[in-house]
């Protein structure tokens, strides 16, 4: 019977386990440093980890060559625990400012914004704006590429294409944020052709069998969501031929009402594609609000080949051995810290055992 302490084969990795931690942006430095490298190294017992959305453009990503040795030093303490970990490549399109930018435009496949939003860091509190349309997609498929070579030489297990949440690869995929015309608009083929090709350059530098993705089809977030139908058939053809590229996992997230308050998404089974999903190749991840509980009977279900944990991973930071050994979470989250900051509401959460020894 699968469960969470069953080894999983993930292309050429054997992960220990099948706790997979999910990307949690904490936004803490533009260049990781020390402090980094003790939080992703407490969290080593996970089978997988996926790393913070990771910018493709000079900013706070893997663009740089203090970005690279910075990231590095995280890569070899993770593997120096016997863990693993990949990338996750982020570009956030019309949901950025140019102000929070140096002033370059937000960019997206059409010019609409997303409707919402509130930038604290700027007076006034502003919402989204009208991006630039994209003149040349190439252009930043290029860009994606390149973050994959550099993550390859800061030694990364693999990578992950973020292309959920409403963020640029998903505003391609939505046909509310693409109204374009040409061969990158359309019909579900051509909307799709964007990850698509960013999955096939991204592969040709690690190999199919170390890249995965993120799909949110539910939408909600960020201003995204389809009718049920074209969620079903847009979704349906993308991880067709994801699966036809054998990479080496595809994660679906469910829908969130949390993060969904002006009702904008459209509910989805994500387990209705499980059986487009080829698990001798493609491994199915699901996220979004699982408990010990539903997770452990996904798996035994075989409804997924591991559980994406998110929230959880913040407050536990030996997630992975409270989850096989059956013992309590931790779920007094510091909200206040989830986000900037120093290494409180990071590197401070204790373990089962560090709380244990307290208490007894």
């Amino acid at each position: 019977m699968t469960s969470f302490a069953t080894p999983l084969q993930l292309g050429p990795l054997l992960l220990k386990n099948r706790v997979i931690m999910s990307s949690l942006t904490r936004d803490r430095n533009r260049v990781p440093g020390p402090l980094q490298v003790e939080y992703y190294t407490q969290r080593t017992g996970a089978g997988l980890i996926l790393t913070e959305g990771t910018l493709i453009e000079p900013q706070a990503g893997i663009y740089s060559d203090e970005q690279v040795a910075g990231w590095k030093k995280i890569v070899d303490s993770v593997h120096a625990h016997n863990g693993h970990i990949f990338l996750q490549l982020w570009h956030v399109g019309r949901v950025a400012h140019p102000l929070l930018q140096d002033g370059r435009p937000n960019v997206a496949p059409s010019a609409i914004a997303a409707k919402g939003g509130k930038f604290r860091q700027l007076e006034g509190h502003p919402g989204f704006v009208t991006p630039t349309a994209i003149d040349d997609p190439e252009h930043y498929i290029a860009l994606y590429k390149r973050a994959a070579e550099r993550a390859k030489e800061a030694g990364f297990d693999g990578v992950e294409l973020h292309s959920a949440n409403g963020y640029l690869s998903h505003q391609f995929i939505d046909n509310t944020s693409n109204q374009r015309t040409d061969q990158w608009g359309g019909s579900a083929e051509n909307r799709c052709r964007f990850p698509l090709r960013i999955i096939d350059e991204i592969s040709g530098v690690f190999g199919n069998d170390r890249v995965g993705i993120k799909l949110s089809p539910s939408g909600g977030y960020n201003d995204m969501g389809m009718t049920e139908k074209d969620t079903t058939e847009t979704f349906g053809y993308l991880i067709k031929e994801l699966n036809a590229r054998r990479i080496a996992y595809i994660q679906l997230t469910r829908y969130w009402p949390f993060r969904d308050p002006a009702q904008r998404g459209t509910y989805v089974d994500i387990f209705q594609w499980r059986n487009l999903i080829n698990s001798e190749h493609t491994k199915f991840f699901a996220n979004t609000e699982y408990d010990s509980e539903q997770g452990a009977k996904a798996l035994k279900d075989g409804l997924a080949d591991a559980i994406v944990f998110g929230r959880l991973y913040i407050a536990n930071p030996d997630l992975a051995q409270r989850l096989i050994n059956n013992e309590e979470l931790n779920t007094n989250f510091n909200v206040k810290h989830f986000y900037g900051g120093d290494f409180v509401g990071y590197t401070d959460y204790p373990t089962y055992e560090q709380q244990h020894t307290v208490h007894a």
